[in-house]
């Protein structure tokens, strides 16, 4: 699927006249209308189907995508298994880290979980504002930092020792997955199978239910 504007200039017609994404941007500086109408030319809104891949090493890493609908899962391929490394939904941006804002090939995968709607946001874009405008970089430093602590969060969940501790931790951690995903995906992002999962939950209902 080619990844482009299909609505033209009524693109931000539905939006109340403006890029969701300056909303975000808003939420940690306030922005001047030079910005402004940057994100508003540059960003626009696409729309992907269910098991689809909006980013992968046979696609060029050109944008990252802010999830207005729908939730994706990034993935590593070990033979014929997918590995999911992350999974992000509503509000939140999916885009491969390996290879940000570089024209080069990553080895990370993007599938789309349920249908999806987003804003594309180009990484030319980006580029632009971090070297004309400090207030972008201040934007960016914020949005890294909370990437920097979902990445940590990861990175800690993969550490624990038992898979009653993971999913224990994976519950503190993102509440708002464990029913909004398949189980399948939060099984491999929390590294066990999708049987001792189950178990797992089961056992849990019995205690609660004690």
């Amino acid at each position: 699927m080619n990844i482009e504007n299909i609505y033209g200039e009524d693109k931000w017609t539905a939006f109340g006249g403006f890029s969701p994404l300056i909303t975000v941007f808003k939420s940690y500086h306030p922005l001047n209308p030079e910005i402004e109408n940057i994100i508003n030319r540059y960003t626009f809104p696409i729309r992907f189907a269910k098991n689809k891949h909006i980013a992968s090493p046979l696609k060029h890493n050109r944008y990252i995508f802010l999830i207005l609908e729908g939730a994706v899962h990034g993935y590593l391929k070990m033979g014929n298994k997918k590995i999911t490394t992350w999974i992000a939904a509503e509000n939140e941006l999916a885009g491969t880290i390996r290879n940000l804002w570089e024209n080069e090939i990553s080895d990370e995968y993007i599938e789309t979980i349920d249908p999806v709607f987003a804003i594309a946001i180009p990484h030319e874009m980006s580029k632009l504002l971090y070297e004309n405008f400090p207030i972008a970089n201040y934007v960016g430093r914020k949005m890294t930092e909370i990437y920097f602590q979902g990445a940590t969060e990861r990175a800690f969940i993969c550490r624990l020792p038992t898979a009653l501790k993971r999913y224990q931790r994976f519950l503190v951690s993102y509440p708002h997955l464990i029913n909004r995903v398949p189980l399948k995906y939060v099984a491999s992002f929390i590294g066990m199978r999708l049987e001792t999962l189950s178990r797992i939950r089961k056992q849990a209902l019995i205690e609660d239910g004690k």
